[in-house]
Order: C-alpha cells, then structure tokens, then sequence
C-alpha cells in the first residue's frame, strides 16, 4: 500500500505540477502524518522536492522544479576579504530575500568560516567556489588545491597519519593557527548544515543531520580540501541554537561542550592506545559527550583508561555517554567504580 500511495504522489505531481500537503492528502485520502511519511522517502531518495514549510510547504517532482540558481568563480586568495565575497555572491543569488533569516545567517557564518580557513590554512594561491540555490535546497562548495586540512593538522600536532589528524578536528578547538583562530568554525558549521561534506586527500568526513549520524570513508586520492555544504530551505535550525548547544549560558557562553562518535576511531577502538589518542585535549571542554552508537563491544583497557584514568585526572571534564548497549555500559560502570574505590 505504502508503495501505491508513493506512486501516486508521483503521479499526481506529473499531473498538476505542484502541490500542497492538503491536496496531496485529499487525492489519496490519508492523513498528513501519513502523507509525511511517503514523502521524507521520497524526497530522501531524491525524486520530489518541497519549498517553504508547514502550511506553506509545496512539493514538485524534482525534474519539474524550477531551475537552480548558480554563482561560481574562481578566487585569488592573496588579501581574499570573505566578507566581501559572500555580500557579492548574496546580492546575485538575492539570499536575504529568498531564504529566511535563520537560514541565511546559517549559510553566512559556514561560507564565510570555510572561505577563511582556505585564506589562512591551504597555502596555496587560489581556490574555487560554487554556490546553488534551487526551490529545496542551498548548497556551496569551497575547493582548493593546497596543503590538506588533515594534512596540515598532522603536521602541526606531529600526528602518525590523517585519520589521527580527523580525530582531532572532529572534537573541536583544534586549529594550527591559535593566535588567530579558535577551532571552531568547521565544529559549528558542521552541526548548522543538514549535510556537511569535508574531504581532503583520502579521508572523507560527512555530518548528516537527517541520519543523526557522522560518517568516514577513503575515497580516491584529491589534493587539497573539498568543503560541500547542504542546508534545506525548509529548515528551522537556528545558529544561536546550535552555539548554544555547545556554547550554553551556565559556561559564559565559551565552546565548552563537545560530542565524539566513538565508532569514528579505527577498529582497534577497543584497546587502551585508541583510548589514548581520544582523550587528547578533552580537558580543554567541560563536558564531552562520549557517543557509542553502532559500537558493539569495548575493552577494559579503552574503558579504564576514559573512564578512570582520565577522569580521575581531569575533574573538571565531565564525561557524558550516549547510545551505549548493556555490555558497554557495564564495561565503563565497572571502571567509573574501580576509580573510585581508589
């Protein structure tokens, strides 16, 4: 039955063009939640789009919508203002007027954020910028040939690879230039965007709001680092929001709350080197969430050296857990315990 009415969503849109929640309901004669339903699927597996929200919301067959909108130039980046680039690229795809407020201080912050950092990190002379505007969706990317931003952090932390280089960057405050910045554009732009795609070399890190899910993988070799940034123009996410959610009230509102995905280590997470190489510069946050989803199984050793070792040291840090099986959390209840019979 669910495959009929996806069908005749699809048929109806060929039909009239475009339509709304109420008349896609009235044809097929179910409710809006089940409506809901068929059309996350189908706009998740691409073949519908939808502008606006709630009341307003209106859904096309994706070939049917209207066309895209595009900037792209080719940047010099000697005395590259990025201020000035997103104003230039914000007045011809008219921003302030299409996208709501939120979603344009959004789409700010990251360009602007990701255009500097391949200013003052890429070392190399030019990078190029795509931005697409259509009826679902702005998306931009920022390309550039340099150094790699993996790369660049092994480097400068002295690091034994990239995927060592990853681990540092996903945790947040981590940058190679501390005079003038402070680590955390990638970290706040990646929880703003409902994807955000950060490549470089053969290291792949995607955020994926819509799966609540971080995702690594090594595709082909590509010098220097891709930035591709996805944000629905139905969404309702708020930057404030998201500051505040790592940068709260109780903390003076500094960076001081962060989230890893456990399952981002290498396969030998469960052993005590792994545990090592995670807690480096987690006494720079207050309270760390520690997220076990898709992990299976751990080690004493990881367990005791998070769990007791570095707590027992690190007071200051609260370790929170998240998604952890019964095993899991036996594991780190038996080393929490062991710290303090200490």
């Amino acid at each position: 039955m669910q495959k009929d009415n996806k069908q005749a969503i699809l048929d109806f849109l060929e039909q009239l063009g475009v339509a709304s929640s109420r008349q896609l309901c009235e044809r097929l004669g179910i409710s809006r939640q089940a409506l809901n339903l068929h059309i996350r699927e189908l706009i998740n597996c691409g073949k519908i789009i939808k502008t606006g929200a709630t009341r307003s919301a209106r859904y096309y067959l994706t070939e049917s919508g209207p066309r895209p909108e595009k900037f792209n130039k080719t940047l010099r980046l000697a005395n590259l203002d990025e201020s000035a680039v997103y104003d230039g690229l914000a007045t011809t795809l008219n921003l302030k007027s299409v996208l709501s407020f939120d979603q344009e201080s959004i789409v700010h912050y990251g360009f602007t954020e990701m255009l500097n950092n391949a200013i003052d990190h890429s070392k190399t002379d030019k990078c190029e910028i795509a931005v697409s505007l259509d009826a679902a969706k702005i998306e931009f990317k920022i390309r550039d040939r340099g150094i790699g931003v993996f790369h660049s952090i092994a480097s400068r932390f002295s690091l034994e690879d990239e995927h060592a280089a990853m681990i540092e960057l996903i945790k947040g405050k981590t940058t190679t230039m501390p005079d003038a910045h402070s680590g955390e554009g990638i970290f706040f732009t990646s929880n703003a965007a409902d994807k955000f795609t950060l490549r470089s070399h053969n290291m792949q890190l995607v955020w994926d709001k819509f799966k609540d899910d971080v995702f690594v993988s090594q595709p082909r070799y590509s010098k220097g680092t891709l930035v591709h940034f996805v944000l629905s123009r139905s969404s309702r996410t708020k930057l404030e929001t998201v500051f505040s959610r790592f940068a709260p009230k109780e903390f003076d509102f500094e960076f001081s709350k962060t989230k890893f995905m456990i399952k981002l280590l290498k396969p030998e997470y469960i052993s005590r080197s792994e545990a090592k190489r995670l807690v480096v510069n987690l006494d720079k946050f207050r309270e760390v969430e520690l997220d076990f989803k898709n992990v299976s199984q751990l080690g004493q050793g990881f367990a005791d050296e998070v769990f007791r070792i570095f707590a027992s040291k690190n007071p200051q840090t609260a370790l929170k857990v998240s998604n952890a099986n019964s095993s899991i959390q036996a594991m780190i209840s038996h080393a929490i315990n062991s710290a303090r019979a200490f």
